[in-house]
């Protein structure tokens, strides 16, 4: 199956052809047709629909155990958080970056990329 953005879009205000380009907002990438001229932008719909249920996974609060294991507490993370991020079988037993960001809230970062970048600015 061939992709939207693989062919040439004109763009609708000044009938220019659009280039490929990235978007990102909140750490999401999208993919994006910009026009050079005016630079008009039309976002990937499937890469729409995704941000979509981030924000719907980010606005939802969950209600989690914290249960004592061993010397450490642990903290159940719901299914429907990791199978959004696409990656539970790399995940499970990987490490994760664990902040106490401020009075009563703690910060949990999977990406090591963005690891890699915090250790950067401690």
């Amino acid at each position: 199956m061939t992709d939207i953005f693989d062919n040439t879009i004109l763009c609708r205000k000044c009938n220019t052809r659009m280039q490929k380009a990235q978007i990102i907002k909140n750490n999401f990438v999208f993919r994006a047709m910009v026009c050079p001229k005016c630079g008009e932008k039309i976002i990937h719909p499937v890469d729409e629909a995704e941000y979509e249920k981030f924000t719907n996974l980010k606005n939802k609060e969950f209600h989690v155990k914290m249960r004592l294991v061993g010397n450490s507490y642990a903290v159940s993370i719901p299914k429907e958080i990791v199978l959004f991020m696409k990656e539970q079988e790399k995940m499970m037993n990987d490490m994760v970056r664990l902040c106490f960001e401020d009075m009563g809230k703690l910060s949990l970062n999977f990406r090591e990329e963005q690891n890699k970048l915090n250790k950067k600015f401690e």
